[in-house]
């Protein structure tokens, strides 16, 4: 067997990381590029090698030479043309210039794979193969239709329209074995001369697809589905595809991105979403005016508090809309700058960033009000920060309560956060207190509740007509995009649908509760009126790492440690709830993680 390995190409998408650098000679954690594809060949016993080389040709030649020469036999195809040129103008020059005496397998050079993913196209009974999966969002390149275990059709990209249908396709992974005599044959002849005669600035799978259609060539596909592989485009894809093949690095990529999830295939556990909204309705309807929503402008920030003001069912003048909740909080830091503050420990830590030195008063589950109100009788703290459901823990003070609270404390200022009020079966402050009532303000974020987080919505609703101008100053007019804008209009329609979500959530939440409680390792499940649980482990802190590392790389599930929280040696985390065949997920293999 013979690899023909395609590296001739500039690498346009990967700038500026290829100004000076070949693209195979990226590194993905300590490893280059063009080292994982060599020593995957040479551990599936292939050692004759060919690359096709053009863009800084002896640079790569003189790395491949150093790092793998005693293992290899490799031959150099310089492709001159490279920048005007695609890769059926060097696999032409490889058909031209080398004796293809035995099968090859040809690799475009921009890929990861696990060994086990050419195990595929070397023990496989046919002799011409295509290395295919299904094919999901974020794909790009060519596609190929199958009939059965047969390529009936090759898409390249150009023939991907904007109505293109790509949910029965398979992405090509650009490996393909094919035999001696399909080189030999019409393949070489007819792509040798289309690139001769008629264009060589386009895909070598073009070819193949020619062969089908005319039933010149029979290739047969392999889906390697549950096998690690990347394609590496963009600078982008370098974190994904490092998060794939460092295990070791997996968790601290997660950490550090702080969201954008949508690239890695875990279930992500940490943060917090309500899992049952919004319906498929609602997608559909973004989906078809999506293009009019991302051409046009969205409108000023008047409009959009009248539209908050509508899906509320409260006073424009009471609401301000936010870029995500998160929006207000240096805007409140410079408002309450210098003030003392009361904040709830364990709690968001937002509070504690924006209110240096605050005093806190504890939250430990069942009597948080009792707490709070204990820490409102030592602290002279002018501002008050209650979060309503808190979070960690997801302890409630009922609503009266904290209005009472409230009104007999008028010479304080209540920042109360209610992101997560809809699950605890409490009435929101804001349709519960009455309009003469300014000293607090509630901050929300909707993104969570609504199930959108990447749409980044949120609000703050005060009778503070002051405080809200003075957010209002801090915010510019245009301060949402479109997309946001119209998810407003559309859930006026979908009071009904998100009702039942979170009665879903709420069940979903307590069947999850229980089935951890029934675990020997949970030492405690904190009652919850949030879309999230507190756990306790019966382990110290130091034993919680090598369980968040063994959840993630044993079963693909992300989980948030919050153990620094609480300061006391115990293992805590904090669980989002999802949905109840996730959570039966989640509770068995947290168990079999601990048993070992």
């Amino acid at each position: 067997m013979k690899a023909v390995i395609l590296a001739a190409g500039y690498g346009n998408r990967m700038r500026p990381l290829t100004d000076h650098l070949h693209k195979t000679l990226i590194k993905v954690g300590e490893r280059t590029i063009i080292d994982r594809i060599i020593d995957g060949l040479l551990e599936n016993g292939v050692h004759d090698i060919v690359i096709a080389l053009g863009y800084r040709a002896d640079e790569l030649r003189e790395h491949v030479t150093g790092e793998h020469g005693a293992r290899c036999n490799f031959q150099f195809v310089v492709n001159e043309r490279y920048r005007e040129t695609n890769n059926i103008h060097s696999l032409a020059l490889v058909f031209e210039q080398c004796d293809i005496d035995d099968d090859i397998l040809l690799i475009e050079s921009d890929l990861l794979y696990e060994p086990a993913v050419l195990r595929l196209a070397l023990d496989s009974p046919h002799p011409n193969l295509a290395l295919v999966d299904r094919y999901r969002s974020g794909m790009d390149g060519t596609v190929l239709a199958l009939d059965g275990e047969r390529v009936a059709s090759v898409i390249p990209p150009h023939l991907q329209g904007a109505q293109f249908d790509f949910s029965d396709k398979f992405k090509t992974l650009n490996i393909y074995r094919f035999s001696r005599e399909f080189c030999r044959s019409d393949f070489r002849k007819i792509l040798t001369y289309y690139a001769s005669t008629i264009d060589d600035n386009c895909y070598y799978e073009l070819i193949l697809g020619i062969l089908i259609y005319m039933k010149r060539g029979e290739i047969h596909a392999a889906s390697v589905e549950g096998l690690r592989w990347a394609e590496v485009d963009d600078p982008n894809d370098l974190r994904i595809a490092e998060f794939m093949f460092e295990p070791t690095r997996q968790r601290a990529i997660l950490d550090e991105s702080w969201g954008g999830y949508w690239s890695y295939a875990v279930t992500d556990f940490a943060f917090i979403r309500n899992m049952h909204f919004p319906p498929p309705s609602v997608f559909s309807e973004i989906r078809n005016n999506l293009a009019p929503l991302l051409q046009n402008y969205g409108s000023a920030q008047a409009v959009l508090n009248q539209k908050l003001a509508y899906l509320q069912l409260q006073p424009v003048q009471t609401l301000v809309l936010l870029n995500g909740a998160s929006q207000v909080f240096p805007i409140l830091g410079a408002c309450f700058a210098g003030k003392k503050a009361l904040i709830p420990a364990p709690g968001f830590g937002e509070y504690a960033r924006i209110f240096p030195g605050a005093d806190t008063y504890a939250d430990n589950g069942a009597d948080y009000g009792d707490q709070l109100e204990a820490g409102l009788a030592r602290s002279p703290a002018q501002v008050v920060v209650v979060t309503n459901p808190n979070n960690p823990t997801g302890s409630v003070i009922p609503t009266g309560r904290l209005l009472d609270c409230i009104r007999r404390h008028r010479d304080r200022f209540f920042l109360v956060d209610e992101s997560f009020i809809d699950f605890s079966g409490e009435r929101p402050l804001e349709e519960a207190a009455e309009t003469g009532l300014d000293n607090f303000m509630v901050i929300k974020s909707l993104s969570k509740v609504l199930g959108v987080p990447g749409v980044r919505l949120g609000y703050v609703f005060s009778h503070n007509r002051k405080l809200l101008d003075t957010v209002s100053a801090a915010i510019p007019i245009w301060n949402s995009n479109s997309v946001a804008e119209f998810l407003l209009e559309v859930l006026l329609k979908q009071r009904r649908a998100f009702a039942e979500s979170v009665r879903q959530t709420v069940q979903d939440r307590e069947s999850f509760a229980q089935a951890l409680r029934a675990n020997p390792t949970v030492q405690q499940v904190f009652d919850s009126g949030a879309n999230f649980l507190l756990v306790r482990l019966a382990m110290p802190a130091t034993q919680l790492g090598p369980v968040v590392a063994q959840l993630l790389a044993g079963h693909a599930i992300y989980v948030k440690d919050i153990s620094p929280k609480f300061g006391d040696g115990r293992a805590w985390l904090r669980l989002a709830v999802r949905t109840s065949a996730e959570n039966e997920r989640f509770v068995r293999a947290l168990a079999a993680v601990c048993a070992g």
